[in-house]
């Protein structure tokens, strides 16, 4: 099974309601190929973990790649993994104000941008995150 987190950036800013539409989109489609996973955005930019087999999170990643809502695509990390992180979500998606108070909060992508091709250089921070968001959400 694959464990993939990419980030992008949105083509315009996202209103409320359109991405409640996307959550509810992406939770049909996670549900019907056996992906879970956990999705962020925050000022424009996306931070998504995607799971499941190999083969569909690659085909899912093509369809982000392809979606015009999205630029600056890029994988940040890769793992091969046994248990889903995430195995009872179709697709988290925390609301900002749950932020603020985080140590190490983020209000921005920019560190990763600076890092582009250089993942290695963002796997704790990711790993950190997605630890936290998995604690706080069970």
């Amino acid at each position: 099974m694959l464990s993939l987190i990419y980030s992008s950036v949105a083509t315009s800013v996202l209103e409320p309601q359109e991405l409640t539409a996307l959550l509810a989109q992406s939770r049909a489609s996670n549900e019907q190929t056996g992906i879970t996973g956990m999705l962020l955005y925050r000022n424009g930019y996306f931070l998504q973990v995607l799971e499941g087999p190999d083969a569909v999170v690659r085909h899912k990643m093509q369809t982000i790649r392809d979606d015009g809502r999205h630029t600056k695509v890029s994988v940040l990390l890769e793992d091969v993994i046994e248990d889903r992180q995430f195995p009872e979500w179709t697709m988290g998606f925390p609301a900002d104000a749950e932020l603020e108070d985080v140590p190490g909060y983020r209000a921005t992508f920019d560190d990763l941008d600076a890092h582009e091709g250089d993942a290695v250089s963002s796997v704790p921070a990711l790993r950190a995150l997605v630890g936290w968001f998995q604690a706080r959400a069970s």
